[in-house]
């Protein structure tokens, strides 16, 4: 099997609206790889996933995932899939260990074999301390642990992970990182829901970028930072005058964006084509003082393709 998701044509209106909320989605997710969808609130995100993990009913096209279409054979896809959200889902009724050891027979794990399972996933995510804790007592961090192995305990060949790093404080969000790129490295395919625009860029193998249910740019973060509208941002001090050299950038040839600051200039410039030393030889001029250069980011991509608005 050489992909692990497949969507081709996925369309979904809900009862009672006339706006779809999926409009002809198709892509293809590699076996083995982890995959982002980036996307506004309401850009069809969560609709997506709910389809690939059989909670939501397409109204046209097709989802197979792991070789098994989510409507023809659901129990097949469930069997199959690990799912693990920003929201706490544990049985708050168990302790980190039961709710392990009872997913582990939920999927008809033998006894013997869900313990051992249970022990050797506590020491994987460094929760063996608190394998009789309550849910309700566990941090953010650890609480994403918990859930995390407990989505991979019954051994699943794709794992679909809704905003995992959502309100976590950056060592808790660089440990999930860590167990992420374990599960890629065991042949777990993982796709990813993320407002984080450097998780995206340090995880994902390739990624799409989803509003208004339709996919606006897929790839590979590097090729989307160079071809899907990317730009360098050029940020200048100048000791001169701030409107002749305004003028002079906006004459310049991949120029995109121009703002004033409060010392200088800050421009958008397209990488290619020699774009940024044609800002810097045009600026030169007007007593240049300082100059910083950042190379075209995934949030340039993203606010380039979906808009500044802000969205509910």
């Amino acid at each position: 099997m050489t992909s692990a998701v497949r969507l081709t044509g996925l369309h979904k209106t809900y009862a009672g609206s006339t706006t779809p909320a999926l409009d002809g989605i198709s892509l293809d997710v590699p076996a083995g790889s982890l995959y982002g969808l980036l996307g506004p609130n309401g850009a069809g995100k969560t609709t997506t996933i709910g389809i690939c993990t059989t909670r939501v009913r397409p109204t046209a096209g097709t989802a197979l995932v792991a070789g098994h279409n989510v409507v023809d054979a659901p129990e097949a896809v469930r069997r199959r899939i690990g799912v693990a959200s920003q929201a706490l889902t544990l049985d708050r009724s168990c302790s980190v260990a039961q709710n392990i050891y009872y997913h582990c027979r939920y999927f008809g794990i033998p006894r013997h074999e869900a313990r051992l399972r249970t022990t050797e996933l506590l020491e994987r995510f460094r929760i063996a301390d608190r394998a009789e804790a309550m849910p309700t007592s566990l941090s953010g961090g650890l609480a994403q642990r918990v859930q995390l192995a407990r989505a991979i305990a019954h051994r699943p060949t794709v794992l679909f992970l809704d905003e995992p790093t959502a309100g976590l404080d950056p060592q808790s969000r660089l440990a999930l990182w860590d167990l992420v790129r374990g599960l890629i490295a065991e042949g777990i395919t993982v796709v990813l829901t993320t407002h984080y625009m450097e998780e995206a860029d340090q995880l994902c193998d390739r990624l799409a970028v989803v509003d208004h249910g339709r996919i606006l740019a897929e790839g590979t973060p590097a090729a989307l930072k160079q071809q899907a509208g990317g730009s360098a941002v050029v940020d200048v001090t100048l000791a001169g005058s701030h409107e002749a050299a305004r003028a002079a950038v906006a004459a310049v040839v991949g120029v995109r964006e121009l703002h004033d600051t409060a010392r200088g200039l800050r421009i958008l410039v397209a990488p290619e084509d020699a774009g940024v030393p044609r800002v810097v030889a045009a600026v030169a001029a007007f007593g240049l003082n300082d100059l910083k250069v950042v190379e075209p980011s995934l949030e340039t991509v993203f606010i380039g393709l979906t808009g500044r608005d802000l969205r509910e």
